[in-house]
This record gives structure tokens, C-alpha cells and sequence, in this order.
């Protein structure tokens, strides 16, 4: 041991030497540059120790004038220390001259290895060494027997005062050694912590090892010592305000009893509490008072499993206290912040301690005597943000913990106390107002007023936009939030007009707080709270709604509110206002997703005139009327948002129109037949075509998008379901009528509307899209007509029979027919499209001839077809040669004609 302590005082030695030798070049510079006439320029001198002045006298004033705080500064940051004098100065003798100009600042350097070894580490490694050793020592002595347990405590304590005294004397002696210029490795504040560390230990084991101490003494004792600790803190800086907190905090987990004093503990923490907040505000040590808000919040939670409510009460109270005293910005004496900003701190010291009380009154199963103690620091904690901005954020944090709360004495709650407006519950009293539903009752009341009044009366007071938005939210949430809480408590979720006018009030409130907020003149953040009160009328009027409608009616109620929250948005041009049209409208379609069929058995079985019909065509009327509205102030997420649900709700309702109508009210039904396809796919294209027509006004992208995938879905479920699926050519189904028969409404009805739908997009679209409809006609056209002539010959049922020679030569001549009409409608209106048309027919009619006519077909049909086929050609060749492609008049033919007019043409021969 003596060996290493040698090698360690040889290497401080040598670097004590090595630093003197620099201090001698550095002055051997400084009198060379008086001698030369140049500005002398110090490297970097390190600070003067307290007593002494500095020599040299600055050519700029001493402290040049403090600029602007950042804005995100905190005043919970110690002011830097003071210095007497700018490294860049002159001597005495070119001080006096004006035409020198000041050489710029030199960066300070940084410390180099050696020297964080030599100054810091060393130092901070002596100190640990010294703790361990008056540890080693009491252990040693254990071992070896070789000194009584109390000799040992003596030991002990005599090692631990004597680190003390000579951290005290170390540091009276450093403004002769200038051990003040290295703060992070101070040798007073190393030994003192050291001494306070055997001195905690050596009490902890005259307690704990020896049972010289009983435990009150060694818990007043040990407490002292960390008090202590905390005080010399003052002196020697934040490396001992930790360990002193932290052993502080610790100690009643080193002393233990068979019966635990919480008084006794309580008060033991409110002085620690006490004394860790006034070190940290005096040296404003914002990781101190931290640090001590979140151990004095673990030992509210740590009371909760066997402490009575008084003890617990008196802790949060004046751990409620002490913050806002010591700790909260501007408020009694804590730090001061100019900017009337939020500051961290301050706020999170409230909140913490609202939070524990939170967990008081949970664990104490919402009882009055712990909701009057929640009550009285919500209140308080109103009233100091209300003075101080700086714990503006706390109200917000207030207001979400009474949300939590009442929702857990809501989710706790018995349900055989719980008693509807309409009597009492089967087997319970009839008094709504037994236990603590009163004190609830008029604690919720008292929030309510509080947090709204406060919310509307803070509104303009702060030059930071923050603190009166948080003001609003809280005094909009608060209400809104209770009333749902005592609605669920009391009416048990049922039907309740007391609370439905209620509600109503609330609403009126709101609306009342907007419309005055929106006559002041413009302050900061007051654009938001308006928001967010008009937010609230609407909210409170849905809450109006849920509380005095059935299922069904609320469903119709949120739509309609969308569609007045899209008018109140043209009145009162609130961005926000936009965006809760949309959440409603997007809170409806959640709805439906929950019962497609709105009010679940009790749709009824009328067609038509059913709760479909309200439930989904007032939402989609009141969307729509909502979109036209807020088009009116441009196109953004919002407006998308309610054209989507516009759109859904209008396909929505004639789809389950269509199912309820066609399955005898049952929407449920797992499988769709033709008829219900066919008009499926008719109103799809039919919609389709409505879409196509109204892009073209209003250019929105729903529009376009929606169009389109309807389009999509009618030629999926044809070809799936009308072709495939449901072909009464597969499958057993009866086709009942000739001519007015599911064909027609399956077939010719999505060909005529496919047709109309192709020519809407041409011209507007990409032509694959239009020819693709166009393409789909034809095909639906041509199973039309060959489905129909299998009614005519085979029945009501088309997949059973056998195909005659009539029958086959009649869809060759159907076909045929088709193709003329198209070729007809093409020469007359000028449409290539038409013509191409009747091309494929012919040909499809040709392919049929010879692949199937030649070889099935007998007799007279089979001579028939190829004739007919055969002068349908030719009249087609001849139709193209004389009209559409005429060919031009030769020379001498135009000659004639001339002739025949009095017209002279010269030969050219």
C-alpha cells in the first residue's frame, strides 16, 4: 500500500512540476511581447480566486451587456460564474492607447489527457479511496476480531469526521491553493463526500450490525446526516447534493420495523423534500429538484399498500406545498421566467404530485375524504397556474386525471348501487344519490365550473399562445368528459333526458363562450381555443343526441351534425371545424360497421320504406349537403373525407336496399341470386355514369377515384356473377316472362347502361377505358339476345333441353341481325366505334357458321344460314363501297358534269 500511495504523490509531483514550468513560459512570453510593443494576449487564464484582483486592466468595459435569453432557455439553470476579467486584454501600458483595436477572442482550450488525469481523475479516484477505505477498515477489523463493535462504531465515525474537517479546511485554504479553477474535480467537495458516506455507513451498521441504535434514533440519525449532506451541498457543490438526496430518500429503506410509523416517515420526507427544493432553488439545480419529485412520488406509491389516508393526505398536500413555494416559476419564490411561457418544471412538480393523489384516491376506493383531498389540489393547482403561466401545462394534466379518475369510479362502481332514471335497478333501493355518487356528484359539478370558467377567462391573459390553448382544451374536456362519466354511472348507458338536457346546457355554454371569443380582438393562440370551444358546443350536442335517442337515431343524429358542423365552418372560418366534420362523418361509418342494419332486428321487412332508408340516406344526404359546403373554401383532406362517406353511404343504401328487398329483409343472407345482382350491377354503372357527370364540375379526385370503382365492380359481378355464378345457362334458375323477365334487368340493363357509361368517359379518358366499356356492352348485348332466344325455346329453365336445329339457326340469325344494327347505327351517326362493333358480330356470326351451323345444322337451316350469311356480306361490302367509302370521280367525268353546268374545261392532251 505504501509503495502505490509513493507512486501516486511521484506522478502528482512530477505534474505539479510540469504545470509550474508552464506558467514560467507563459510569463516569459508576456514580458518579450511588453518589450516588442505588442498586444499581449493571454492563452487561458484561469479565473481569479475569491480576495484577489486582477492586475491588468480590460480595454473593453468589464461585462459587456447580456444578450437576448433563447427562447428555450429555463431558469432552472445556473447563472455562469462570474468573470473578473476577459482572457484578451492589454498591459497597463497599452491600455491607454486608442488606436490599438481589441485582438479577437481566443478559444479556450480544452483539457488534454494529462491533465483530466492529474487534476480530475486522480482527485476523484483519491476520494472514492478514501471511502472505500474507512469501508475496508471496519470490515478488516471484523474479520480479524481484532477491536470490539463499539471501538469499531467509534472508529468509524472519528474516520468520517475527520474526512469532514479536512474537506472544510481544504476548501478555507483554496483561495490559496486555487483549487477553485478546477470545479469538476474539487478536493473539498471529494473528501466531504466521502465522510458523509462513512458517516452514513457507520450509523447504518451501529443499527444494523450491532443493534447499539434503536430504530427511531438511527432514522433521526441518518436523516440528519443527509440533511447534512444537502447543506454542505451549499458549499461544495452538485456531486454532493446528489449522494445527499439519494441517501436521504434511501434511508427509510434501510431501517426497518415490525410496525412502520407513516407519520413518522412523512414527515421525515417532507423535510427532505423541504431541504432538496430549497438547495436546488438556491442554486437553481434543475436535475436536483427532478430527481426529488420523482422520489418523493415512489414513496407515495410505496404508502399506498399500508398507509391510512392521513399520512398520505399530508404528504401530497405538502409535497403540493413545498413545489409550488419553491419550485413553480413566478409564483411565491420560485425561480423568475419573464416570457409568461410554460416552463418544464414547474409544470411537471404539480402534476407529479396530482398524479400520486390520483393513486390516493383510486386506492382508497374513491372514498369522500379522498376526493375532497383530489379536489382541493386540483383547485389548488388552478390557482397557480392561473398566477403562474409557467404551470400552465399542469391544468392540462389536472384535467386528464379527472377524466381517469371518474372513469374509474365509473369501471369500479357495483352495478347493484347503480340506479336508472326510470327506478331503481331489480333488487336495489331506490335513492340514485347513496354512498359517494354525492360527494361525486359535487366534486364533478365544482370541476366542471372551475375548469370551463378558468378555460373562457384565461383567454388573452398570456403573451404565449400555449397557455391559453391548454386553458381551453382543459375547460373543454373536463365537462365533457364528467358528464359522460356520471351518465354511465348513474343511467347506466340507458336512455336519460335529465342528462340529454344537461348536455344540452353544456352545449349552449360553449356556444356562448365562442361566439363572445370570436368578437376580441386577435391574441395570441385565441384562433385555437375558439376552435376548440366550438368543438365542444358540437360534442356536447352529440352527447345531447347519444343520451336521449335510440341507437338508430344517434347514428342519424352524428350525420346531421357533420353536415352542421361543414355550415358553421362557412360562418366561422375555423380550420379545425373542417376536420371534426370529417371525424363525425368518419365516426358514423364506424358506426355501421358495427350493425350494418342501424338498429339491428327491428329494420322491419317493408321494402323500401324501412330503417335503411333513414339510417343510411339521411347521413348520405347530410354528407353530401356537407361536401357542397365546405368546397366552398377549397379542396383539402376534410372535404375528401366527407365525399368518401357521401359516396359510401349512397351505395351503401341502395346495395342493402336491394338485399333487404330481394331476401325478404334478411341482409344477412349468406348468398346473392340473379335478380339481386342484376340490380346491383345496374346501379353501380348507373352511379358510375352520375360521377363521371359530376367530376366534370367539381374536378375532385373522390369523385374520379369513385367513379371508377364502381365501373370496376359492375364488370367484376357480371363477369363473375351475372356470366358465371348466376347464368341460368349453368344453373337451375327459373326465368319467369317472356320478354319482361330477370334477363332483361340481368343482361340487356347493364349492356344499355355499360353503352351510355362508355360514351360519358369518351373524350375524358384514357380510350382503352372507354373502348373496355364499350367491349363489355357487346358481350352483355350478344348474351342478352342469346339467352333470351333460349327462353323462347326452352322455357323457364334454361339449363336443361336440347339445342333443335331451329334454335341454332336462330342466334346465327340474331347475331347477324345485331351486327346489321350496329353497322346501321354506325353509318348513321358517324361511329367508328359502332362499326368496329358490328365487325366482331359478323365475325363471331362467320366463326359460327362454319365451326357450328356446318356441322350440327341439317336440311333447310343449314342451307338458310349460309345464304342469309352470304348476302349479309355482300350488302355489307356493298354498303361500305357506295356510302362510307366512296370512290372519287375520274378526270373525264368531272369534265362532263362541268359541261352539263356551262362550264368550259380545257383538254390537256
Amino acid at each position: 500500500m505504501l509503495d502505490v500511495l509513493a507512486l501516486i504523490a511521484a506522478i502528482a509531483a512530477l505534474i505539479i512540476i510540469r504545470k509550474l514550468q508552464n506558467r514560467v513560459n507563459e510569463l516569459r512570453t508576456r514580458i518579450d511581447a511588453l518589450e516588442a510593443g505588442r498586444p499581449v494576449v493571454h492563452a487561458a487564464a484561469p479565473a481569479a480566486a475569491p480576495g484577489t484582483a486582477r492586475t491588468e486592466a480590460p480595454l473593453a468595459p468589464a461585462e459587456a451587456a447580456p444578450g437576448p435569453e433563447p427562447a428555450d432557455a429555463s431558469p432552472w439553470q445556473a447563472a455562469p460564474p462570474s468573470q473578473a476579467a476577459r482572457p484578451e486584454e492589454l498591459s497597463p501600458a497599452l491600455a491607454a492607447a486608442p488606436s490599438l483595436a481589441p485582438p479577437p477572442e481566443a478559444p479556450a482550450a480544452r483539457p488534454g489527457f494529462e491533465e483530466r488525469i492529474g487534476t480530475r481523475w486522480v482527485v476523484w479516484v483519491g476520494g472514492l479511496t478514501l471511502a472505500l477505505g474507512g469501508f475496508f477498515m471496519v470490515r478488516y477489523s471484523i474479520e480479524q476480531g481484532l477491536i470490539g463493535p463499539g471501538v469499531r462504531v467509534l472508529l468509524g465515525g472519528l474516520f468520517a469526521l475527520g474526512l469532514l474537517v479536512a474537506g472544510e479546511v481544504t476548501r478555507r485554504k483554496e483561495s490559496i491553493t486555487q483549487i477553485s479553477a478546477l470545479p469538476i474535480a474539487n478536493i473539498p467537495a471529494i473528501l466531504t463526500a466521502a465522510g458523509t458516506a462513512v458517516a452514513f455507513a457507520t450509523v447504518y451498521a451501529a443499527y444494523a450490525l450491532y443493534n447499539f441504535l434503536v430504530p427511531a434514533t438511527a432514522f433521526i440519525l441518518l436523516g440528519l446526516v443527509a440533511l447534512g449532506t444537502l447543506a454542505a451541498a451549499l458549499l461544495h457543490g452538485p456531486a454532493l447534493a446528489g449522494l445527499g438526496v439519494v441517501a436521504a430518500f434511501a434511508t427509510p429503506l434501510l431501517v426497518s420495523s415490525a410496525e412502520p410509523n407513516y407519520w413518522a416517515l412523512y414527515v421525515y420526507l417532507v423535510v427532505v423534500t423541504a431541504a432538496a427544493f430549497g438547495l436546488a432553488r438556491i442554486r437553481l439545480w434543475r436535475w436536483l429538484a427532478v430527481t426529488t419529485i420523482v422520489l418523493a412520488f415512489l414513496w407515495t406509491l410505496a404508502g399506498l399498500a399500508g398507509a391510512s389516508l392521513a399520512p398520505l393526505a399530508f404528504h401530497v398536500i405538502a409535497g403540493f406545498a413545498l413545489a409550488a413555494v419553491l419550485v413553480v416559476c413566478n409564483f411565491l419564490f420560485g425561480p423568475s421566467l419573464d416570457d409568461g411561457r410554460i416552463e418544464p418544471v414547474s409544470s411537471a412538480s404539480l402534476s407529479a404530485v396530482l398524479l400520486a393523489t390520483a393513486f390516493i384516491v383510486v386506492g382508497e376506493g374513491h372514498s369522500d375524504a379522498a376526493m375532497i383531498v383530489f379536489a382541493v389540489l386540483i383547485a389548488a393547482t388552478l390557482g397557480v397556474a392561473w398566477r403562474s403561466a409557467a404551470a400552465a401545462a399542469a391544468v392540462g394534466v389536472a384535467s386528464v386525471l379527472v377524466g381517469l379518475v371518474f372513469l374509474s369510479w365509473v369501471v369500479q362502481s357495483n352495478p347493484e348501487i347503480l340506479v336508472v332514471p326510470g327506478g331503481a335497478l331489480p333488487g336495489i333501493g331506490g335513492n340514485p344519490l347513496a354512498g359517494s355518487v354525492t360527494a361525486h356528484l359535487v366534486v364533478a359539478a365544482l370541476f366542471a365550473i372551475g375548469f370551463a370558467g378558468g378555460g373562457m377567462a384565461a383567454q388573452g391573459r398570456s403573451p404565449s399562445a400555449a397557455v391559453p390553448v391548454v386553458w381551453a382544451a382543459a375547460g373543454v374536456f373536463t365537462p365533457l368528459a364528467l358528464l359522460v362519466a356520471l351518465y354511465a354511472r348513474i343511467a347506466h348507458l340507458d336512455r336519460s333526458i335529465p342528462f340529454a338536457i344537461v348536455a344540452v346546457l353544456l352545449a349552449a355554454a360553449f356556444a356562448a363562450a365562442t361566439e363572445v371569443l370570436t368578437k376580441r380582438e386577435h391574441r395570441p393562440g385565441l384562433a385555437i381555443s375558439i376552435a376548440l370551444f366550438a368543438t365542444g358546443t358540437l360534442a356536447a350536442l352529440a352527447l345531447a343526441l347519444t343520451f336521449a335517442l335510440e341507437k338508430g337515431w344517434l347514428t342519424i343524429a352524428l350525420a346531421l351534425m357533420s353536415a352542421g358542423t361543414a355550415w358553421i365552418s362557412l360562418q366561422r372560418p375555423i380550420p379545425f371545424l373542417r376536420w371534426l366534420a370529417a371525424i363525425l362523418a368518419g365516426i358514423v361509418v364506424v358506426r355501421i360497421g358495427m350493425e350494418p342494419r342501424i338498429v339491428g332486428d327491428a329494420i322491419g321487412t317493408t321494402p323500401i320504406f324501412n330503417w335503411l332508408l333513414w339510417g343510411y340516406g339521411v347521413p348520405a344526404a347530410s354528407f353530401w349537403l356537407g361536401s357542397i359546403w365546405l368546397r366552398r373554401r377549397g379542396d383539402d383532406v376534410p372535404l375528401r373525407s366527407v365525399e368518401s362517406a357521401a359516396i359510401l353511404f349512397t351505395v351503401l343504401l341502395a346495395f342493402l336496399e336491394i338485399r333487404h328487398a330481394v331476401n325478404g329483409g334478411d341482409v344477412y343472407r349468406d348468398n346473392a341470386g340473379l335478380t339481386e345482382v342484376a340490380l346491383q350491377v345496374c346501379v353501380a354503372l348507373a352511379m358510375s355514369i352520375g360521377l363521371e357527370r359530376l367530376r366534370r364540375r367539381s374536378h375532385s379526385i373522390v369523385h374520379n377515384i369513385a367513379a371508377v370503382l364502381l365501373a370496376v365492380f359492375a364488370v367484376l359481378a357480371s363477369l363473375l356473377g351475372l356470366l358465371l355464378l348466376d347464368n341460368p345457362l349453368f344453373w337451375r334458375i327459373q326465368i319467369d316472362g317472356v320478354v319482361l323477365n330477370q334477363l332483361l334487368l340481368g343482361y340487356a340493363a347493364p349492356a344499355f347502361l355499360a353503352l351510355l357509361l362508355s360514351y360519358a368517359v369518351a373524350g375524358l379518358r384514357r380510350p382503352f377505358y372507354a373502348n373496355s366499356l364499350a367491349a363489355f356492352a357487346l358481350l352483355m348485348g350478344l348474351a342478352y339476345v342469346s339467352l333470351e332466344i333460349r327462353r323462347l325455346y326452352q322455357g323457364p329453365v334454361l339449363s336443361v333441353g336440347d339445342t333443335s336445329d331451329a334454335e341454332q339457326y336462330t342466334y346465327s340469325l340474331a347475331w347477324l341481325g345485331c351486327g346489321v344494327l350496329l353497322l346501321g347505327a354506325g353509318l348513321l351517326f358517324d361511329s367508328q366505334r359502332a362499326r368496329l362493333a358490328s365487325a366482331v358480330v359478323i365475325g363471331l356470326t362467320i366463326c359460327k357458321a362454319f365451326l357450328i351451323d356446318m356441322s350440327t345444322l341439317t336440311g333447310v337451316y343449314r342451307a338458310l344460314s349460309f345464304m342469309g350469311l352470304g348476302v349479309v356480306l355482300v350488302a355489307i361490302g356493298w354498303l361500305y363501297q357506295r356510302i362510307l367509302f366512296r370512290t372519287r370521280p375520274a378526270a373525264g367525268d368531272c369534265a362532263i358534269a362541268a359541261a352539263a353546268d356551262g362550264v368550259v374545261v380545257e383538254s390537256t392532251e
